[in-house]
């Protein structure tokens, strides 16, 4: 991809209401435009590692047996009624002309739950694993945060459904298993802990994933002996590590990056979803639900990964694997060299503008790898090569760029 054919542009100023890194950054880079506090437009860069995100956490879930699929983002609020969710404070409703009344999802229990119903009605159609990536809406009383906190963004969820609770707690350990490698590959599996956390009124608990960052708005308390947390509404009624009792946990700032819960009947007896066992007796379907805002991810990596000249970002999920610094127009090397890349794998720098400029926007963007090509680099028969989050640079000779 030309950055000059690019038709957003990079800024050295935004609003001074945005407070948070990710928002700051990635706006001032072009990833993405403010519509409304909580909600964002995706730009061409910001959607192309959106999608790299999603790529990610698809393969995963695919290889834990999730099904994808695409629900709708209305609901009739019948549907809310029906699990007594109807009330929630962070609905957003509206009316057809006729006067019904919907709902603009906040999650999809409510969707989901009636669609199984209609296919899975024997224990031999369990268990059942389905999934969607899409947008969600909550009223969010306080949309901050740039992508950590919106009212409108995307997320994968993942139901899964089982005929009892020992199915239920296999597949849960997978689902945390696949969790961990989802944040490995995003590039932040290190810093993330499994967290317990309230589990409301469907179990004792259920378990976040918190990923340490000083400037996360959740506090956890780490037991440093088996590498979990404890999240600070659970902290009273437990001050000590739930696996090993160790009562000497560490306080630490953190975001919340991930969910995973036990839902068991709550859902499936409101809708009266039902299996009939090897007995023909009617039982209760147990359900789990597992949430990954991918938007959140964006916001995360960019809090975690970056300096005080712009966004560093891990090559998982870098829009372009180079960015390309063209200080001259010798045109016949400027196409081995992209050739001898990848053209998929550069964006390339070929404004009219000065070197500098060119410079600040490459740290600004924080691709993985900076590419110079100038005179003095062709004179060489090279290019001048520097990973984003190191000083030095080094010349390498273009025909041995195919093995970089």
């Amino acid at each position: 991809m030309k950055l000059s054919k690019l038709f957003t542009k990079t800024k050295k100023q935004i609003s001074q209401e945005e407070k948070s890194i990710n928002a700051q950054l990635l706006e001032r880079a072009g990833f993405i435009s403010k519509e409304m506090a909580g909600v964002y437009n995706y730009l061409p860069l910001g959607l192309l590692m959106l999608k790299k995100v999603e790529n990610i956490i698809r393969e995963e879930i695919n290889a834990i047996g999730g099904q994808e699929v695409l629900m709708p983002t209305l609901t009739s609020i019948e549907s809310y009624k029906i699990t007594k969710r109807d009330k929630i404070d962070v609905l957003f409703k509206t009316k057809l002309h006729t006067g019904s009344e919907f709902v603009l999802n906040q999650s999809h229990e409510e969707v989901v739950t009636p669609l199984v119903q209609r296919y899975a009605n024997s224990y031999k159609d369990l268990p059942v694993y389905v999934y969607q990536i899409q947008n969600k809406f909550r009223n969010e009383p306080r949309a901050k945060s740039g992508l950590l906190r919106g009212r409108e963004f995307i997320m994968k969820d993942l139901y899964s459904f089982h005929q009892d609770e020992k199915d239920f707690n296999e597949y849960y350990e997978k689902a945390k298993e696949v969790y961990k490698k989802i944040f490995k590959r995003l590039g932040y599996g290190d810093k993330t802990y499994i967290t317990y956390a309230s589990g409301g009124t469907f179990s004792k608990y259920s378990h976040e994933f918190q990923t340490l960052c000083q400037t996360g708005e959740d506090e956890i308390y780490l037991c440093e002996k088996c590498k979990i947390a404890v999240n600070k509404e659970i902290i009273d009624e437990q001050n000590k590590c739930p696996e090993c009792g160790n009562d000497k946990l560490v306080q630490k700032k953190a975001i919340e990056v991930g969910n995973i819960f036990p839902l068991k009947t709550k859902f499936s007896e409101s809708f009266k979803l039902t299996y009939k066992d090897k007995d023909g007796k009617d039982k209760p379907v147990i359900m789990g639900c597992y949430g990954i805002g991918l938007s959140r991810q964006i916001g995360t990596i960019v809090e975690l990964f970056h300096d005080e000249d712009g966004m560093i970002l891990p090559e998982s999920v870098a829009p372009f694997k180079y960015h390309i610094v063209q200080l001259t127009n010798n045109n016949k090397q400027l196409t081995e060299i992209i050739k001898n890349l990848g053209e998929e794998n550069c964006l390339i720098d070929d404004r009219e503008v000065s070197a500098g400029q060119k410079f600040a926007d490459a740290d600004l963007m924080g691709m993985p790898y900076r590419v110079v090509i100038s005179a003095k680099t062709l004179e060489k028969d090279s290019v001048e090569i520097k990973k984003r989050d190191e000083y030095k640079s080094e010349l390498l000779k273009i025909d041995n760029l195919k093995n970089f």
